[in-house]
């Protein structure tokens, strides 16, 4: 005689339910008619594109690590870049160099007496300025003014270096020679621009019978 499902045993009961749930949820995942099955598509769909996509995401971090050192060296280049500038300008900047070199006359007490343009030098990467200098004033000072000028911002070489003493001196002097003065003589001082738009021929002459700009001395 068939008895009813409520007159089963409640282990038998619930053992039924729990087949029935897992037969609808594996019906619900599997079935190709279904809506479960159809997301459980796009979701292995959607991981099998997150693969790749993670793989460069980590080989992006490396970068992500090195952006603070990468910024602490470009700010550092930037500051070489801003040195090199003020030692080896763009531009000729001649008024300027003129002012550095009477300054660290005055100051040594030497009297530069003539600073005549010569023509500019080009070279591969840059540009040679030169100028013939006359000056005189005391041993000592010649050598303190020679001092001052290595330690101009700007780079400068010097060359064809004559000196004499005055007591030697075949020329006649038209000018007052400082308290104290015992050598003169001439040289060449020669300072560097980078920027190719400002090289040429310089071809100005400039003389003075007080003290003017010039110099002598290398910054190397």
């Amino acid at each position: 005689m068939a008895t009813g499902f409520r007159d089963w045993p409640w282990p038998l009961q619930a053992l039924f339910f729990l087949g029935l749930a897992v037969v609808l949820i594996a019906a619900g995942m599997y079935l190709p008619f279904l809506p479960n099955a159809s997301i459980r598509t796009q979701l292995e769909a959607a991981q099998a594109t997150e693969k790749p996509l993670q793989t460069e995401v980590a080989s992006l971090r490396v970068y992500k690590q090195r952006r603070a050192e990468l910024a602490s060296q470009m700010d550092a280049l930037e500051k070489q870049l801003a040195t090199l500038q003020t030692i080896v300008p763009e531009d000729k900047q001649t008024d300027q160099f003129i002012i550095m070199i009477q300054s660290a006359a005055v100051s040594s007490g030497v009297s530069i007496r003539r600073m005549k343009a010569l023509p500019i030098a080009s070279k591969q990467y840059y540009f040679e300025m030169p100028f013939e200098v006359e000056a005189d004033g005391p041993y000592f000072s010649v050598l303190d003014f020679f001092s001052k000028l290595g330690r101009l911002s700007r780079i400068i070489n010097v060359g064809d270096l004559k000196l004499q003493g005055l007591a030697n001196k075949t020329s006649s002097v038209n000018f007052h020679m400082a308290a104290g003065s015992s050598v003169t003589g001439t040289m060449t001082i020669t300072t560097f621009f980078s920027k190719a738009a400002d090289a040429g021929t310089a071809q100005s002459t400039t003389s003075t019978s007080t003290t003017a700009p010039a110099g002598a001395a290398a910054k190397r």
